[in-house]
């Protein structure tokens, strides 16, 4: 059956045309796809097991210490790919299966996923669905897994460690953390199950992509919002994140100049004149607030370096500021730091 052209406005009409030249242009080659996703899964279970304190490369019958970690971390990530995946199909951009990254072990083992699109999505809206529905996706997902790793997680007494690491707390996890384990003992810390871990890094993979910057996920979102407003917004937010390397973690500033070299830019979609709607603003405003509530400045650091808890704490005083996981003594030292 034909289309309407004759019937159809001169801008919508474009749209339609160019959507349907653009739609062939974008082939997914399942084999490659899976391929990666496997070699990513392996990377991601040796992490695993060496965060356990088991090196697999030396024992293979230890490598299944790490499939919590691997299971829980992988799902979290297709889960925010499909979010992507599933919302472009269903405003027909053509796009990608998801590609996953692996990389070595000691850097949580992967270095993320990602879907390519080949088109140029048709309105405000569109952009907005197929940006904010990755991290919301993933949020839910990471939230899952944070509240069934935290039911497995042991209080226990601080160990001088000099390889431990203490992962820096987000309104989110302050929160999961009240609720699921309680308040935390004078001189004692959280040490995280595998699969917490898995939902911590989750979190963490939100909040980056959630900075308004380039084509991240946060670009599509504010681009969405303001329109050439992003350019603002998104300057304001490298200089935000420099600033966070500076005084706060190292990472940040690798993470600046990995945008710088991406782009801080983001391009416009075919109709940047059709209005977002009132339900979409909303639902935008929501997706900015959970930036705030992933947000953490110092997401690792030495537990050597966390602040003394002062006497005057008490167990229902006492902040839930940083989780710990600590790596055993007789793990290998360059499989110690499992993010950076």
């Amino acid at each position: 059956m034909g289309l309407p052209w004759s019937d159809l406005p001169k801008a919508r009409r474009w749209t339609i045309e160019v959507a349907r030249s653009e739609a062939p242009q974008v082939r997914s080659r399942l084999w490659v796809h899976l391929s990666l996703f496997v070699a990513t899964f392996i990377t991601v279970t040796l992490n695993g097991a060496f965060l356990e304190g088991h090196n697999p490369l030396r024992d293979f019958r230890s490598w299944p210490t790490g499939l919590p970690f691997a299971v829980a971390l992988m799902s979290i990530l297709l889960i925010h790919e499909l979010g992507h995946y599933f919302m472009a199909r269903y405003h027909r951009v053509p796009a990608t299966l998801p590609f996953f990254l692996p990389a070595p072990p000691f850097f949580v083992g992967t270095f993320g996923a990602f879907i390519r699109m080949a088109a140029v999505p048709p309105s405000r809206a569109a952009l907005f669905d197929v940006g904010a529905a990755g991290p919301w996706a993933g949020f839910f997902a990471s939230l899952a897994a944070l509240a069934i790793g935290l039911k497995y997680s042991e209080i226990r007494p601080v160990v001088p460690d000099d390889m431990a690491l203490s992962l820096g707390d987000s309104l989110t996890t302050k929160l999961l953390v009240g609720l699921v384990v309680g308040p935390i003992p004078e001189g004692h810390e959280l040490y995280f199950h595998p699969i917490a871990f898995a939902g911590w890094v989750g979190l963490l993979v939100t909040l980056l992509n959630l900075i308004p910057i380039g084509q991240l996920d946060g670009g599509h979102v504010v681009y969405a919002l303001f329109s050439h407003g992003h350019a603002f917004f998104a300057r304001v937010c490298w200089f935000l994140v420099f600033f966070l390397g500076m005084e706060f973690w190292s990472g940040w500033l690798v993470w600046a100049f990995l945008l710088l070299a991406l782009g801080l830019d983001h391009p416009p979609t075919r109709s940047d004149q059709t209005p977002l709607g009132p339900v979409r603003t909303a639902l935008g405003v929501a997706t900015i607030a959970l930036l705030v509530a992933v947000f953490v400045a110092t997401p690792i650091q030495p537990l050597a370096n966390k602040p003394a808890r002062t006497p005057a704490e008490t167990p229902n005083s006492v902040e839930t500021n940083l989780m710990e996981t600590q790596i055993h003594e007789h793990t290998p030292c360059p499989q110690r730091v499992p993010f950076v």
